[in-house]
């Protein structure tokens, strides 16, 4: 009887060892639970949605414009923000009249950025006219409810090394479920 239960303990230890050493590396270097919280992504992602990340390809590949990331808060590193990439490092972005302005060596007169994401209504505000010129391994970020996002507009460029990696679905309200990728602009 003492034996059936030792081997019963064993077999249970072997398989909890076995969970982890699958589970672990997965959660902490593959994909991530996120918990949306405000308002500042909609209509694309609403209060108390829980997002998978995909936290390997920017590892291995660069983000593209457009990609939806969560990443560290620069000014509180303990803070998770998430939004949309729209600069890239060494581009200039300009915010004028309502529109997104984006300078590159493609497009030096400058590109309005069509963002088919957002309703027709919606400007983007709340930057002097001024351009933001972003550094070597810089991002400008934009949450897509312009007039709720704190994002690039008032905190600054992003840091690379702050991406914690990029929205791969939405897994709840089930009614929601959705995988996304980067839309492609027009440039």
């Amino acid at each position: 009887m003492l034996k059936n239960f030792f081997i019963f303990v064993f077999e249970l230890l072997k398989i909890v060892v076995i969970s982890l050493v699958i589970i672990v590396p997965i959660r902490y270097f593959l994909i991530q639970p996120f918990y949306v919280k405000g308002a500042s992504m909609e209509p694309s992602f609403y209060d108390h949605e829980y997002l998978i990340i995909d936290e390997i390809s920017y590892r291995f590949n660069e983000p593209e414009r457009g990609d939806i990331i969560v990443f560290r808060y620069p000014r509180n590193p303990q803070e998770y923000f998430i939004k949309r990439l729209i600069g890239f490092p060494g581009e200039d972005i300009q915010i004028k009249d309502g529109e997104v302005i984006i300078f590159n060596k493609e497009n030096k007169e400058g590109m309005i950025l069509d963002e088919p994401y957002l309703p027709d209504d919606v400007k983007t505000y709340g930057m002097s006219s001024d351009k933001v010129k972003l550094g070597e391994n810089e991002f400008f970020v934009l949450g897509d409810n312009r007039n709720s996002s704190k994002d690039s507009r008032s905190f600054g460029p992003v840091n690379r090394s702050y991406l914690i990696g990029k929205v791969l679905f939405r897994g709840f309200p089930f009614d929601r479920i959705q995988i996304f990728e980067a839309p492609k602009y027009s440039f």
